[in-house]
């Protein structure tokens, strides 16, 4: 991470990389996005399928996707969260349409208990056992909608108040509770979030217009995936993706770890 990063991630528990995809890459994803969401769901390759707004395994759809996953501007950063030590978990296509409801507002402390999640510095880096990182694929404007954040909660020392930030249900994207920011990216964009960092989504309003984004979540090594996932998808994956995905002890180096760059095969 460049010092700017790391003193805006641990000041505000978010990173936004504005322009982060190149226009190819931006196309590129944008085009198989869509196939996706064109595709009917009796004719969508094994191992796929939607669960409302959730495409499942959407990074596997495509390779311009998959590569997503070890982009050159988030790579480094997922290498310093994970101290070196970074494992892949899921990633899911989300497409917010019309009248696609939100969500309220929640994070990994508040969900699952204190121990659940963790974020410390040390050695002049910082440590973040629970993150995702969004790219984006299509403008979003303010009073569209999408994420909301309450930037610092990351580092909260109490729990939140069931009935701060309007019982953490909010709907009006012009009329936010004090200390809750909607993050508005751009088409090629890219977010990075603690899953301790309170946030939650606006419901979708534009009319012509979508949201598309993926879901990339990233874990320490010893914290990731335990078991394998489905043959079908692994069949589509690169083996850099396989070896990213697998837990392994946390005294042990990945082979994918000791790459700057990274690049599918």
């Amino acid at each position: 991470m460049t010092p700017e990063q790391r003193y805006l991630f641990d000041v505000t528990g978010y990173l936004h990389l504005k322009n982060a995809l190149s226009p190819d890459e931006l196309k590129a994803g944008q085009e198989a996005t869509q196939r996706y969401i064109d595709t009917p769901s009796d004719e969508l390759p094994s191992g796929f399928g939607i669960d409302g707004k959730r495409y499942l395994h959407g990074f596997a759809f495509d390779k311009s996707l998959e590569a997503l996953v070890f982009h050159p501007k988030t790579w480094q950063i997922v290498m310093e969260l994970t101290n070196g030590k970074p494992c892949f978990t899921s990633g899911t296509l989300q497409v917010d349409v019309a009248g696609s409801s939100g969500g309220r507002l929640h994070c990994a402390r508040d969900d699952f208990g204190w121990e659940s999640c963790r974020y410390e510095t040390r050695n002049g880096q910082i440590y973040c056992d629970n993150f995702v990182i969004f790219p984006y694929f299509d403008d979003v404007f303010p009073g569209d909608g999408g994420l909301l954040v309450v930037p610092g909660s990351h580092k909260a020392a109490f729990k939140r108040l069931p009935e701060l930030f309007n019982s953490g249900d909010i709907k009006d994207p012009s009329d936010l509770p004090a200390g809750v920011i909607n993050l508005t990216p751009r088409a090629g964009d890219i977010l990075i979030i603690s899953e301790l960092l309170t946030h939650g989504i606006l419901p979708w309003y534009p009319k012509d217009r979508v949201r598309r984004i993926l879901v990339l979540r990233y874990k320490p090594q010893h914290l990731g995936r335990g078991g394998s996932i489905s043959e079908e998808i692994q069949a589509r994956l690169s083996p850099e993706t396989i070896e990213l995905m697998e837990y392994a002890h946390f005294t042990h180096m990945k082979e994918i770890a000791q790459k700057e760059v990274v690049t599918l095969n």
